[in-house]
Formats: C-alpha cells, sequence, structure tokens
C-alpha cells in the first residue's frame, strides 16, 4: 500500500478535532435521499469503478465486478440502484472535504546549474525498523553523496518539499518527455506541520495557512524559510514509475491509476477500499457526484473524512490546495453487505 503525506501539513495547522463522539452508527438511505444523484454522470463513475474492482476480494464484490462489465455507459445509473444501497456512515465527527493533486516538477536526469536538488531513492539502512536520519542531517550532510541514489534533479527546493507531501509526481524533462515518481520510503521519522510552526510563532494566521501561502513565505523568507522546511524531520523517498501510461493518474493505495475529480482518498476502516461513494460536497463550488474510494492517506481519518483527486500540475493544485469543506459522503454497499451491518429493524 502506497503511504501519503499529503494535507498533513494542512491538518497539522487547524485546531485539533476532537476525538469521535460516539460509537460509529450506520443507516440505509434511498437514492432518492441523495441530492443531485439523477444528474451525476453514472457511466463516468461505472469506468472508474471497472479499474479496481477485479482487485477486491469477497465474493460479494468479485460478483458485482462480473455484472458491471455487462452494463454500457448509459445504463451505469441502473446497475448503481439495483445493485447497491446507499449507507451513511457517521462516527461523530463533521464532515470534511480535502483536495490533493500529483505536482509536475521542472527537472533533469543530470545534475545542471539550473536543477541541483536531488530526488533520491530510499538508501538499504534507512529501511530499518528504527528512525534513520532527520531532513537536516540528509540535506546537510554527505550520507546521500556518491551513491548513485539519485533519481532525478529539479529546480525548486521548495517545490520538492511539497513533492514529498503528495507522495508522488511528475518530472518534465528538459527534452519534453517526463518521468513520474511514486513513494518509495521514509526516513521514520514524524511528520511535523510547517503550517502549524508558522501559525505557532505568529507568522500566519490559521485562516491563512494553504499550501500556496507556505510556498510564498518560504520563497519571500529564504534563510528563515530554508529553516522552516527542517522544522519537518520527516523525509520521502522516491522510485520511478514505468509501467503507468503518461495519460494516467498516479497510483493509488489500489496499485491501480486514480482518476482525476472520480477517485477519494478515504478512510478503509470505514471505507472499503474500491467502494463507490456518493459527494455532497457544500462549500463555495458545491459538488455532487459519485466517486471511487481508490486512495487512503496519513491524514484521512474517520468516516465523513474523504480528500478529492484534482488531477496534475498546477492547475491542480490550486484548486486542491483550497479545497476545506463540509457535507456529507454515503457509501454504496451491495445489497446484502449493507443490510447485514445495520439493526434489525432494517
Amino acid at each position: 500500500m502506497i503511504v501519503k503525506l499529503r494535507s498533513l501539513f494542512l491538518v497539522g495547522a487547524m485546531t485539533a478535532a476532537s476525538a469521535a463522539g460516539g460509537e460509529t452508527t450506520r443507516s440505509i438511505l434511498s437514492f432518492n435521499e441523495l441530492e443531485g444523484w439523477a444528474a451525476d454522470d453514472h457511466g463516468a463513475a461505472l469506468s472508474v469503478f471497472l479499474n479496481t474492482c477485479s482487485d477486491l476480494n469477497d465474493p460479494d464484490w468479485r460478483a458485482l465486478c462480473g455484472v458491471a462489465r455487462t452494463y454500457e455507459a448509459d445504463a451505469a445509473r441502473s446497475f448503481f440502484e439495483l445493485f447497491f444501497r446507499p449507507v451513511l456512515v457517521e462516527d461523530g465527527q463533521d464532515a470534511l472535504f480535502t483536495g490533493y493533486f500529483e505536482p509536475e516538477l521542472q527537472g533533469s536526469r543530470t545534475r545542471t546549474d539550473r536543477f541541483k536538488y536531488p530526488i533520491y531513492k530510499m538508501p538499504p539502512e534507512a529501511r530499518s525498523d528504527g528512525p534513520w536520519l532527520s531532513r537536516r542531517e540528509i540535506l546537510s550532510g554527505d550520507a546521500m553523496a556518491g551513491r548513485g541514489l539519485e533519481i532525478a534533479w529539479v529546480d525548486d527546493p521548495v517545490e520538492l518539499f511539497f513533492l514529498q507531501i503528495q507522495g508522488s509526481g511528475r518530472i518534465r524533462l528538459p527534452d519534453g518527455s517526463t518521468l513520474r515518481v511514486g513513494y518509495g520510503g521514509a526516513n521514520g521519522h514524524p511528520y511535523r506541520s510547517i503550517g502549524a510552526e508558522l501559525i505557532r510563532q505568529g507568522l500566519l494566521g490559521a485562516h491563512e495557512v494553504s499550501a500556496q501561502m507556505i510556498r510564498a513565505w518560504v520563497r519571500k523568507n529564504p534563510e528563515a524559510g530554508a529553516e522552516l522546511l527542517f522544522h519537518n524531520p520527516s523525509y520521502v523517498f522516491f522510485r520511478e514509475v514505468t509501467r503507468v501510461a503518461p495519460e494516467l493518474g498516479p497510483l493509488g493505495a489500489m496499485n491501480r491509476s486514480v482518476t482525476k475529480m472520480r477517485s477519494i482518498a478515504a478512510d478503509p476502516t470505514y471505507t472499503p477500499l474500491g467502494a463507490p461513494v456518493w459527494i455532497e460536497k457544500d462549500g463555495k463550488t458545491p459538488m455532487r457526484r459519485l466517486m471511487i474510494a481508490q486512495d487512503t492517506g496519513a491524514a484521512i481519518k474517520g468516516a465523513q473524512r474523504a480528500d478529492i483527486f484534482f488531477g496534475t500540475g498546477d492547475a491542480a493544485g490550486q484548486a486542491a490546495g483550497h479545497l476545506k469543506d463540509p457535507g456529507r459522503m454515503v457509501l454504496l454497499l451491495p445489497i446484502q453487505r449493507a443490510y447485514a451491518l445495520i439493526p434489525d429493524e432494517y
């Protein structure tokens, strides 16, 4: 499973939420209770469901995957309504939607005057059970020197830091081609939020913290900004991903490509990976859409917590970085599985 670090800087900067207010509750809804259900493109959701449903091991899911392959896009709504039931799962915490994306950095396979910040593969000794060197020690010392661990070099240390938060990305090479990198491991140190540190020092208000604001502050204050990045001792290593076509999204926790605006990261404690999830996101730009839970995240915890994949590049990053909205998410489960989870009165 690919561990994602995205959104930790944001969550760490937010006021700590209280623990779940009680036991988990589940209730079955009708499809008529899903706001905007009839207007969605169910065929697009079915296509994304088919990307990963063959990896589901339970017999009921495997059977539904087989049936799904017999449905054309224009009959997708009937498929979901015939074989699933909407289940609202609540754990006492308010719903929260955030966004993530696949960054695209400018880089080179060889070091140059411009491209001088390395993306490293994981050294064997860092795979030990305990913590290895800290971020400061890795970047300021010579432990990585002369070992051929560099996958590529990029031109911006701030973007490289955020690449580590996202856990995967693309590197645009000088000849116009790209290489893709994915999470390859970490140094074993806990993540410390640089957003929270900016707030603690009184340099940003809690309402101001976003990826864009952090980038701007670090670049405006290069010496203090470099020290701020060292505040987070966690360091992520990468691996080159070669088997995913360039037009597809990065690999999620199911080791399959995620899809722009149709894949979410969710908490597998409450939401089975591969399951359809109806999203009712409020805020400035409301969203009513059927998505598929195909990813996880270290900061994505709770029955009503989801991270929406916005795609690749700067525009996706801008949109994802500003998202922090309330709403509701409703899990779609196979009929027998849904009724088995709820009280006898159903």
